[in-house]
């Protein structure tokens, strides 16, 4: 299970976990989820890469949403290689569409969402290997 973070400005993030959204503020050593202060891991999962080195391996990526929306349109197929930074489709939320991208090289190997479908927040959409 992962979690999706998106830092809002310095200081502050907005976590979707499971539908669930979370507010964090981190200031002076001192971390507040939702208003109460709390113990949290802030480590970074990007410096725990295999290996280390830029363009190597990430091993299995599960691309998710990170707001409820509708998949507009399917940009791969099971099989097809990607490079980071690759659109994998088109997701609209909030009148908007967003092109979801791939954080890092692989194969597509499951497709979790159809052109037409609405998905929840979470939701796997493109699993990359």
């Amino acid at each position: 299970m992962s979690a999706d973070v998106r830092e809002i400005e310095p200081g502050k993030a907005i976590v979707v976990d499971e539908g669930r959204v979370i507010r964090v503020t981190h200031s002076g050593g001192k971390v507040l989820v939702n208003g109460k202060a709390t113990e949290v891991d802030l480590s970074d999962p990007r410096d725990r890469r295999r290996g280390g080195g830029a363009g190597g391996a990430n091993g299995r990526q599960e691309v998710r949403s990170a707001m409820p929306g509708k998949v507009v349109r399917v940009l791969v197929a099971v099989g097809d290689v990607v490079e980071p930074g690759q659109g994998l489709l088109i997701l609209e939320a909030m009148k908007m569409q967003n092109e979801v991208k791939a954080k890092g090289p692989g194969t597509v190997t499951a497709i979790g969402a159809a052109e037409g479908e609405t998905v929840a927040a979470g939701a796997v959409l493109v699993t990359v290997e």
